[in-house]
């Protein structure tokens, strides 16, 4: 039994140093076949060794700190960052206040639509409201979105 375990063991370790013959053949219509074995007399012999394989590529660098930014590229002051992101700040506060009060406005909009007087289950009540429902709902969003970015700012 353990005979047979060594000479196993022996043909194994022997099976990566051969190198695989691998032939290019060309077809009677010019096509290119690559194969493992030959299919004609036009086929060629390419031995894929491992002198003759190519190497693997490296590896891309995953963080920023290996690409570090050319020493000429343009910076900016610290004092002056932190006054521009005052700015955003400020103009988002604003944008955000304006977007409040317009969804106040569409929200009484809405309401007075609601209270008038029209047939209560009819489509052209319901088609008449979808603007406004519409016009609110666009606020909403407009508001959560400008929240948003003043949450990610510094």
């Amino acid at each position: 039994m353990t005979r047979i375990a060594l000479a196993l063991l022996i043909a194994a370790a022997s099976l990566p140093a051969v190198a695989q013959t691998i032939y290019k053949c060309v077809d009677e219509n010019g096509g290119t076949l690559i194969s493992n074995t030959r299919v004609n007399k036009d086929c060629k012999a390419v031995v894929s060794t491992p002198e003759t394989a190519m190497p693997a590529p490296p590896p891309r660098p995953r963080s920023a700190a290996a690409n570090p930014t050319p020493a000429d590229f343009p910076r900016v002051a610290e004092d002056a960052q932190k006054a521009r992101d005052g700015d955003r700040r400020l103009i988002l506060e604003q944008e955000l206040s304006g977007e409040q009060r317009n969804l106040a406005q569409a929200k009484r909009d809405l309401a007075d639509q609601e209270n008038l007087r029209q047939p209560p289950a009819t489509t052209a009540g319901v088609d008449r409201l979808a603007p406004y429902r519409d016009r609110v709902a666009q606020h909403e969003r407009n508001i959560v979105a400008i929240q948003k970015e003043l949450s990610g700012l510094r």
